[in-house]
């Protein structure tokens, strides 16, 4: 079996699935809402980020560029004094949503055709709904969600954030594995 040509309809089907239920859960659910706070001075920090010349990237508060710098006691006493945090500035300007949805729907039709192709390779012969849905889900799952537990564990990432993640995955994995059984090739 070729993977591409005998399953680019179960790899668009699915990308496609995916990214509605997506939009289901983001826009009309919006169980993730809950996820992010303001904070208690949101003018005065974007002041100072501002002032300071932030570029778009990832930071770290504190930050020490050496390990070794966490042995210093004024170093350490900035974790203790606190915030400890990791902050994201992306670029100004108003969100742009066509681009990151479209890079979206590219990424969930990345992970289908991954997940084709694995399971092209592992389910050889005659195979039935149950065995495909096993290895589609099992893939899927771990590229929907496997991330967020890693924000989790090094980046601070909230675990009631990270569960809804992981419900996320799970979901999307379900959409993923269903529409590969119901449209494998056989």
């Amino acid at each position: 079996m070729t993977f591409l040509t005998e399953l680019c309809v179960p790899i668009i089907v699915s990308a496609v699935l995916v990214f509605i239920a997506s939009s289901l859960i983001h826009m009309v659910f919006k169980w993730h809402n809950s996820d992010f706070h303001k904070l208690a001075n949101e003018d005065e920090a974007r002041a100072v980020l501002r002032a300071g010349g932030s570029a778009p990237g990832q930071y770290m508060i504190p930050y020490c560029a050496d390990v070794k710098e966490m042995k210093n006691p004024e170093f350490v006493k900035k974790f203790v004094d606190g915030p400890v945090g990791m902050l994201t500035l992306r670029p100004n300007g108003e969100p742009k949503m066509g681009g990151a949805l479209g890079l979206w729907l590219a990424y969930t039709a990345v992970i289908s055709a991954i997940a084709a192709y694995v399971a092209s390779k592992v389910l050889i012969g005659p195979v039935n709904f149950l065995q495909v849905c096993r290895v589609v889900s099992a893939l899927a799952f771990l590229a929907y969600a496997g991330g967020s537990v890693q924000a989790g564990i090094w980046m601070g990432k909230p675990w009631g954030s990270v569960a809804k993640d992981l419900l996320d995955g799970a979901i999307y994995a379900a959409i993923t594995a269903v529409t590969f059984a119901w449209l494998w090739p056989h």
